[in-house]
């Protein structure tokens, strides 16, 4: 779908976008610091000039990333260039991720279109998990 484009993440991007996508969808917005480069660490994508959905990559210390925090506008009504965006926005970020030298893309989803969405482009479901732990330090 021409329409549908994708850029880097900017400084205005988390306020300006995410937080209102967060609240949208009735989830607590992750905090700034917890999200790579203070939330300018992924990719957004846009139909035009109107943003559909948004996701971040973690790098590690192994050959190993992190995609997550996949996020869209519930107001977006095109289901079909939805669904196109968020799986050419996962790709991007994988494809960054292999760029940077990574041999492995890690994701940890819960919502089942989403995990097909992965299956879709290669990823394989690992173990189901019970929680996600987190300690602030």
């Amino acid at each position: 779908m021409e329409s549908i484009s994708i850029r880097h993440l900017n400084e205005t991007d988390y306020d300006a976008i995410l937080v209102g996508w967060w609240k949208e969808w009735g989830w607590e917005s992750p905090s700034k610091d917890f999200l790579p480069m203070d939330g300018r660490g992924g990719a957004i994508a846009f139909d035009g000039d109107i943003p559909i959905c948004a996701g971040f990559l973690y790098l590690t210390n192994s050959k190993a990333s992190w995609i997550d925090w996949i996020i869209s506008s519930k107001t977006y009504t095109d289901r079909e260039k939805r669904k196109f965006a968020i799986s050419l926005l996962i790709s991007t970020l994988t494809g960054l991720s292999k760029d940077m030298g990574n041999k492995y893309a890690y994701a940890l989803i819960k919502h089942d279109n989403l995990i097909k969405t992965y299956q879709s482009l290669g990823y394989i479901k690992g173990e189901s998990y019970q929680s996600e732990m987190i300690k602030i330090l």
